[in-house]
C-alpha cells in the first residue's frame, strides 16, 4: 500500500481502515516503522492509537536509530508476527541510509514475500521501489539536476514512486527520473490517496483508493536529451505516456496498461430498463399477432409511457393519508 502522504486520521479514515483489515482486522499484529519521522515516540503513540481504534490486536515499534540497530536480531525478530508492516513519513533519504542493505530490509522483503502487507506514507511510500526519489525541488518543468535518486527496498521492481504528488507540484522531477532511466515506471501519489498493489496471476495490479489520483508515467517510447543535457537546463521528454487514475481505477504495472472497468448499471436505471424491455416485448407480441390497427398501438405506446405517472397516483390514491383526507373532505 503506496500511501501519497496526509492520509486521513480523524474522519473516515478510509485508508488506514483499508490497511487494518488487509492486516486481519482484529487479529491484526502491526509493526511500525518510524525510523523516517523525527518526532520520536510521539509518531508511534498516534499509529498505535489510530490502528487500535480500527480493531487492530497489536501494536508494537521497531525503530533503528543506525544500521548498527537495523543488524539487530532482536529489532529483525519483532517483524517475524507480523501481520502488517506500515513505515510513517519523514525523510525518506534517512530511512533509505538506516534500512536499505540491512538484515531489517531483508526482513521486510522476506516479509512481503510471504503475504504480509507493507504499506508507507510519504517517505515510506517512495522507499517501496527499487529507485526512490531521494530530494529534489518542485516544478512541472523537468530540468537536468532537479533531484536525485537512492536505492529502494524493491518491493516494486523497475519502479521510482512519488508523493504528495500534485500538492507539491512534482510532476517535473519524476520526469526528469523517467527521462534519464526510461526503463524505470514513474507513479506519483497524491495526499490521502494509496496506490494498493496486488500480485495477481503474476502480474502487479494496482488499484485507487482516496480522494486524489495516482500519475503514472510511462516512458518506454520516451524521445529525451538527457544524456547530454548540461546543467540545468530544461530536458527534453516526448512520448511520456501518461496516466492519471482516480479512486477505482485498476492498472496492471506488469503490462503497463490499463484495466477496462466492468459498467456499473444504476439500479433506478435498471428498473427502467427492464420495464421498456417488456413494453417491447408486449408491442411485439401484439404486432405478431395482427390483432391491433396502427392506431390502436400508438394508444399503447402512449399509455406505456405515461403508465409511471399512473402508477404512482395509484399508490397516492391508495396511501393512508389521501384516504384521511378522502375522509375529511366528505
Amino acid at each position: 500500500m503506496i500511501i501519497g502522504g496526509a492520509e486521513d486520521k480523524l474522519h473516515k479514515r478510509t485508508i488506514l481502515k483499508d490497511f487494518v483489515a488487509a492486516s486481519g482486522g482484529a487479529d491484526a499484529r502491526i509493526a511500525v516503522i518510524p525510523t523516517a519521522s523525527s518526532l520520536g515516540p510521539e509518531v508511534v503513540e498516534v499509529y498505535d492509537a489510530l490502528f487500535r481504534r480500527l480493531g487492530a490486536a497489536e501494536v508494537v515499534a521497531v525503530r533503528p536509530e543506525s544500521r548498527e540497530d537495523a543488524h539487530d536480531p532482536e529489532l529483525v525478530a519483532r517483524l517475524a508476527g507480523a501481520t502488517g508492516i506500515f513505515m510513517t513519513g519523514g525523510n525518506q533519504l534517512k530511512l533509505s541510509a538506516l534500512v536499505c542493505g540491512t538484515p531489517l530490509a531483508d526482513a521486510i522483503v522476506d516479509a512481503h514475500e510471504r503475504g504480509v502487507v507493507v504499506a508507507g506514507t510519504s517517505a515510506g511510500a517512495s522507499i517501496q521501489s527499487s529507485h526512490m526519489v531521494a530530494f529534489g525541488g518542485p516544478g512541472s518543468t523537468p530540468k537536468q539536476r532537479m533531484t536525485q535518486v537512492a536505492a529502494g527496498l524493491g518491493l516494486l521492481d523497475s519502479t521510482v514512486i512519488d508523493q504528495h504528488f500534485d500538492q507539491r507540484n512534482r510532476y517535473g522531477r519524476l520526469l526528469m527520473i523517467v527521462a534519464q532511466s526510461p526503463q524505470l515506471l514513474g507513479i506519483g501519489v497524491d495526499e490521502d490517496t494509496a496506490a494498493i498493489v496486488h500480485h495477481v496471476d503474476d502480474h502487479d495490479v494496482l488499484s485507487v483508493v482516496g480522494r486524489g489520483a495516482v500519475t503514472v508515467f510511462d516512458p518506454s517510447r520516451i524521445v529525451t536529451n538527457a544524456y547530454e543535457a548540461k546543467r540545468s537546463s530544461t530536458l527534453l521528454a516526448s512520448g511520456v505516456l501518461l496516466h492519471v487514475l482516480p479512486e477505482g481505477s485498476r492498472f496492471d504495472l506488469t503490462t503497463r496498461t490499463l484495466v477496462a472497468q466492468a459498467a456499473g448499471v444504476d439500479p433506478a436505471e435498471a428498473a427502467d430498463l427492464a420495464e421498456a424491455g417488456q413494453d417491447l416485448r408486449d408491442l411485439a407480441r401484439d404486432i405478431a399477432a395482427a390483432d391491433a390497427s396502427p392506431g390502436a398501438l400508438r394508444r399503447r405506446l402512449a399509455r406505456s409511457r405515461t403508465r409511471p405517472d399512473t402508477r404512482q397516483a395509484r399508490r397516492e390514491q391508495q396511501s393512508p393519508q389521501h384516504r384521511t383526507d378522502q375522509d375529511g373532505a366528505s
